[in-house]
């Protein structure tokens, strides 16, 4: 039986994410393993590291502050053989590549003091062939003392043959992701220690890798409730690529999950039939094509809207791009305008928006291992319209109470001959309500706003459309206002 979850933690409502792949986001120069890395501004490898760490990070810390940034989702830091690591040999040891667990409490410690929560990558699922228990059992095979601790159909096993299935389950098949067996207690046990050993340290929540493939009985309800006995305001978010209503609220044990719906059709109304298809994951629950106008990208948004309560939604975790999906400026062929679209539309809806890192910058990059390459530390000026822009959206965002609330009403398209175009919404109520317009098309537009939805008096906030003493608004091709 699902146990009942309070209400999310006040915080994400206010948070503004920034997305780290350990690897690729800055070296300090203080990890010397005498270790073979690629080069830094070459194409990612799926198997080369370049060499990034948490002390980097420390060192870039009042750069994402400057930015407004005030929490941070990790991908996984624990020790691995591989680059993105999620692979896990030691869950409780963080990689010695990334500087440690000495890295990791004093980058603790150096967020905290800037205001900055941090949430860490749980890989709970699976765990790798180079994990000591796993390794027990290959060296031992049926003897092993933790023989129960993976679903193993058939002995010997062999890990390391791929040319043949392997003999116990496996994440996709693949021979270096053994599943876990989460019906065996120990390991329940094991994980659910893993979970609050890190809360105990200083995380600020977890994101939890594929938590659908755990279909343990109350697994993440316990999860949940051990976390939160820590620290009540730990965040717990899922990664679920689709509608979630069993996930979070009432119903479920997460206080949100990656908001993959909201993802796909922002890009889909944002960038449109424009978009650059090489760039584009082969995901079956990631939808960017056909492109959406204004009527259709205001329905998805609504059924979006319906299926979740007001603590859900401000607890939603938005997101553009990943390092599961094409980048922005890719997906857009190299256009920072249709990048701009899809951002004003990422920090006016009600959830926790997330910057994958880079994207501020104009980072590009296809599918998985493109989509990872190495932050362009000497070439962040490259795009200054696009930094410009989520500098001043997240400053929004953060002095805006109607742009953090639940309170979502839909205003446009009005019916007529444009209504393919510009779509209008509302934020907030009172004196806090703001009013969004997003022009998506190469198009001008000339939007007769409704009665009652802009005072003649309300305060621009931002943007290059503009209104006329009767009420209409003019839009520019591709353009946005957001007036209070």
């Amino acid at each position: 039986m699902t146990t009942p979850i309070t209400s999310p933690p006040a915080w994400v409502a206010d948070a503004v994410f920034y997305q780290i792949f350990p690897d690729r986001f800055a070296r300090s120069g203080r990890v010397d393993l005498g270790l073979r890395l690629d080069d830094w501004d070459e194409p990612p490898t799926i198997t080369g590291y370049k060499g990034g760490d948490l002390w980097g990070v420390i060192d870039k810390l009042d750069y994402l502050a400057g930015l407004g940034i005030n929490a941070l989702w990790f991908n996984p830091i624990f020790q691995s053989a591989s680059n993105h690591r999620y692979h896990t040999h030691d869950y409780f040891q963080v990689d010695p590549v990334l500087g440690g667990n000495e890295a990791f409490d004093a980058l603790i410690e150096a967020a905290h003091a800037r205001s900055i929560r941090v949430i860490l990558d749980g890989v709970f699922n699976h765990a790798s062939r180079g994990f000591f228990q796993f390794s027990d059992i290959a060296e031992h095979q049926e003897k092993s003392a933790f023989a129960d601790w993976f679903r193993i159909r058939e002995f010997p096993i062999t890990p390391y043959d791929e040319d043949t299935p392997a003999t116990y389950d496996a994440w996709w098949g693949l021979h270096a992701l053994p599943v876990l067996n989460t019906d065996h207690e120990a390991v329940r046990e094991f994980l659910w220690g893993v979970g609050t050993h890190w809360i105990e340290r200083g995380a600020d929540g977890w994101r939890l890798d594929v938590p659908n493939e755990i279909s343990t009985d109350g697994f993440w309800d316990e999860f949940r409730s051990r976390v939160r006995a820590v620290n009540s305001d730990a965040y717990l978010v899922g990664e679920i690529w689709h509608e979630a209503t069993g996930w979070v609220g009432a119903d479920g044990p997460f206080d949100g999950v990656m908001n993959y719906p909201m993802t796909t059709a922002t890009i889909a109304y944002g960038i449109g039939n424009r978009i650059n298809e090489a760039a584009i994951v082969d995901n079956n629950d990631y939808f960017v094509t056909p492109g959406l106008n204004a009527g259709a990208f205001a329905d998805r948004v609504d059924w979006l809207m319906d299926l979740y309560g007001p603590n859900e939604r401000t607890a939603m975790l938005n997101l553009l791009d990943s390092h599961d999906t094409g980048r922005m400026m890719s997906m857009a062929g190299g256009d920072a305008e249709l990048v701009i679209l899809c951002l004003a539309v990422l920090f006016t809806m009600p959830g926790a928006p997330c910057i994958y890192y880079g994207t501020e910058v104009g980072l590009e990059g296809g599918p998985d291992p493109d989509c990872r390459r190495g932050f362009p530390w000497d070439s962040m000026d490259s795009h200054p319209e696009l930094t410009t822009a989520v500098t001043e959206l997240i400053a929004l965002r953060h002095a805006e109470a109607g742009l953090r609330s639940p309170d979502f009403e839909r205003i446009g398209p009005v019916p007529g001959p444009d209504f393919g175009r510009t779509y209008v919404y509302a934020r907030g109520t009172g004196a806090d309500r703001v009013v969004v317009a997003i022009n998506h098309a190469d198009e001008p537009d000339v939007v007769p706003m409704p009665a009652n939805t802009l005072a003649l008096d309300a305060v621009q906030l931002w943007g290059s459309a503009s209104r006329d003493a009767d009420g209409a608004v003019s839009f520019p091709p591709r353009s946005i206002g957001i007036w209070r």
